[in-house]
């Protein structure tokens, strides 16, 4: 039969060899290293809280994989792919079988037409009721009612429908099955018997006593009725009568996929995990597995793949300290000081046992949201040095690991927890914290204004300084053509410039600042519409515009705002913390507002606004007349000779130091103490008070 041909071609072990490679005992799927393990969830779904997902995991490991499955804690080793080959991993669900050609450039061009859809198709051979085909099927759905409504999709799309004539149908996770083989070549000759008769057949592997055991899995129902359907057809083969409803036990249904090399003769295999059941891959040797769906990162340990909550999740499990070599050169450089590098494990480490289950079935995730953690990538000699240094060190309070957050500066003050989540924490409160170093080496940046009468920022490399011009202020001459004017002190990919100068053009510098960094920072300058872009579905209720005014109306003990005002009404948000999503995304909420909008003193004293869009004129001592109407360039200087342009509309600069809530050890802060000869636990302490250190606190 083909299909089993199909099977015998892509089987990378001889018999003896892969009973070799599969005689660990079970638990030699734990992780390697003695002590507690961490589960982190690179790809999972935990509504109202976190959500990243893939259709499926691409693996494969330089060294070789072994594939088991995990059903309620238990693991069974399975099978083993060879080094550098890939598999692919899926959660057995429903799905859209789209249709089957014996043109295989035709099956391919559907896959592909797809692929490019956003779909998750599946390219395979089959030879049912005897003829050869290639068949396509998309997705794996939680639900036949998924599943229908992805297949009434597909087959819309011109290259689906004139592939499968627009008479697709669901596919479900309702099997009949054989008794259990010995062999899987075994199971791929009982295959292609129920396959000539027409129906699905998939090869099982499941846990036996002495290994690995193979059946064959017939029909793919959505419901009972569907199972009744191939017990119909199958009613002429004498080999049916020895089906019975497939065992809900532990299982990898195991296909052979021609959607990732695109060729006919070179199959990936697919390990499809039951509800309820893990695909689990683990290395074979000392290279890690890699996972080509998260940017292509290796992870020690192993990665287990199956349905939670209704979408695929693919969780690392690993050793806890190995969890953290990573973590640690993730968060922090692992050029820096190794007593700073100290620091930052042992609060990584506190962070992460504080969390408990708090991603369901992994402990924490692979973003900031949890710790930054990439892998085997971000690991760096010094960085693992400075966890076997502190292994097992834990902070407490109270007898407990405490949540020991931090971020990568505090713009010279941590913050006091009330700024950012409006509750008192014992251990975290506000202290000084020297983080200037995050400035060492950057260019200053100049803010000027070009003869076209725009405002924006030079970098100094790019200009030359000269005298002052006639009003006093400094001016300076671009070097090169097209030396770009920004919006804010810092080269933006995707930022258009505000303009190009010419070469030799003359420019009035209004001030210089460093280049925004994580101690001092600009943004804007802001409109009032790109403001309420902003705001939309991130306050309490709505804003009516337009903002005319913009402003602080409280802030906390570290100088950070708990209170905005928008016209002048308090801007409601869920936490102080979350002013900084709601102001676009802003770096801290250790900030102060600059109008780039006027307020004129009249002669009797009275106070005016210059509204967005009134034009300002003003008299000069011969008649004549200025105005910032109809584009025109309007600028004044201050007592102090600081010059303001004035803007035609109502916009704002944004000026802050710092980057991150701020709250607990500031990373840069932890740099500098270091430097000043500060050891870890002393720079610990300072940062989190009311704590002990703690030896094996785990």
């Amino acid at each position: 039969m083909k299909r089993s041909n199909a099977y015998r071609a892509a089987a990378w072990l001889g018999p003896a060899a892969l009973a070799a490679s599969l005689c660990l005992p079970s638990a030699a799927m734990a992780d390697g290293e003695a002590g507690r393990a961490i589960r982190v969830g690179i790809f999972i779904t935990v509504p109202n809280k976190y959500t990243l997902s893939t259709p499926a995991a691409t693996l494969s490991s330089a060294g070789g994989l072994r594939v088991a499955v995990k059903k309620n804690g238990e693991t069974g080793l399975l099978d083993a792919v060879p080094a550098g080959a890939e598999l692919r991993a899926m959660a057995e669900g429903y799905s859209a079988l789209l249709g089957q050609s014996a043109d295989f450039a035709a099956a391919l061009a559907v896959t592909k037409a797809v692929k490019a859809a956003g779909g998750n198709p599946v390219l395979e051979k089959t030879s049912r009721a005897g003829a050869g085909a290639y068949e396509v099927t998309e997705g794996a759905y939680a639900t036949a009612s998924a599943a229908s409504t992805a297949l009434a999709k597909w087959t819309q799309n011109a290259t689906v429908k004139a592939f499968g004539g627009g008479a697709g149908t669901v596919r479900g996770p309702l099997h009949l099955e054989t008794a259990a083989f010995a062999t899987e070549a075994e199971a791929l000759a009982a295959a292609g018997v129920f396959g000539a008769a027409g129906v699905e057949t998939f090869v099982a592997l499941r846990p036996g006593g002495g290994g690995t055991a193979y059946s064959v899995l017939v029909g793919a129902a959505a419901d009972a009725a569907g199972l009744d359907a191939v017990r119909l057809k199958l009613a002429g083969v004498a080999e049916a009568a020895g089906l019975a409803p497939a065992s809900p036990g532990a299982y990898l249904m195991k296909r052979q996929e021609l959607s990732i090399s695109q060729k006919e003769s070179s199959p990936t295999p697919l390990y499809q995990a039951p509800s309820g059941s893990f695909a689990v891959v683990r290395p074979a040797g000392a290279e890690p597995v890699k996972l080509a769906e998260r940017y292509g990162r290796t992870y020690r340990g192993q990665v287990e793949v199956g349905s939670y909550n209704g979408a695929l999740a693919v969780i690392n499990e690993l050793g806890f300290e190995e969890y953290l070599y990573s973590v640690v050169g993730g968060e922090m450089p692992g050029s820096w000081h190794a007593e700073a590098l100290k620091a930052q494990a042992v609060a990584a480490r506190s962070y992460a046992l504080a969390q408990g289950s708090g991603f369901g079935i992994a402990e924490v995730v692979d973003t900031t949201l949890s710790q930054a953690y990439n892998g085997t990538s971000s690991e760096k000699p010094t960085t693992i040095q400075a966890v076997d240094a502190t292994a097992g060190v834990v902070l407490k309070s109270a007898g407990k690991p405490i949540e020991a957050v931090f971020s990568s500066s505090s713009g010279g003050q941590t913050a006091d927890p009330a700024e950012v989540w409006g509750n008192p924490v014992p251990y975290l409160g506000s202290v000084a914290s020297p983080d200037g170093s995050s400035e060492k080496g950057l260019l200053a940046w100049h803010r000027v204004l070009t003869p076209s009468g725009k405002s924006g920022f030079v970098r100094s490399d790019t200009v030359t300084l000269s005298g002052a011009g006639g009003s006093g202020a400094q001016t300076a001459t671009a070097k090169a053509a097209d030396t770009n004017v920004r919006p804010i002190p810092l080269v933006q990919t995707g930022v258009a410039a505000v303009e190009k100068l010419g070469a030799g053009a003359k420019v009035t510098v209004l001030e210089t600042v460093p280049q925004s960094n994580e101690m001092n920072w600009i943004r804007g300058p802001f409109t009032s519409q790109q403001l309420l872009d902003a705001m939309k579905g991130k306050t309490a209720s709505a804003v009516s515009g337009p903002i005319t005014s913009l402003e602080v109306g409280q802030r906390g003990p570290s100088g950070r705002v708990t209170k905005l005002l928008v016209n002048g009404k308090e801007l409601g948000v869920k936490s102080p913390d979350s002013l900084r999503g709601a102001l676009g995304g802003l770096p801290s909420t250790r900030f102060w507002i600059e109008p780039a909008s006027l307020s004129l003193l009249g002669g009797g004293g009275q106070i005016g606004a210059k509204e967005a869009g009134a034009a300002v004129q003003v008299l000069g001592a011969g008649g004549a007349k200025a105005s910032s109407s109809g584009g025109a360039s309007l600028n004044v200087a201050g007592a102090g000779g600081a010059i303001r342009p004035v803007a035609s509309g109502a916009s704002w600069y944004i000026r802050g130091t710092g980057y991150g809530h701020g709250l607990g050890l500031s990373q840069y802060g932890a740099k500098g103490l270091a430097e000043q000869g500060y050891a870890y636990d002393a720079i610990l302490k300072y940062y989190y008070k009311e704590i002990e250190l703690v030896k094996d606190g785990y």
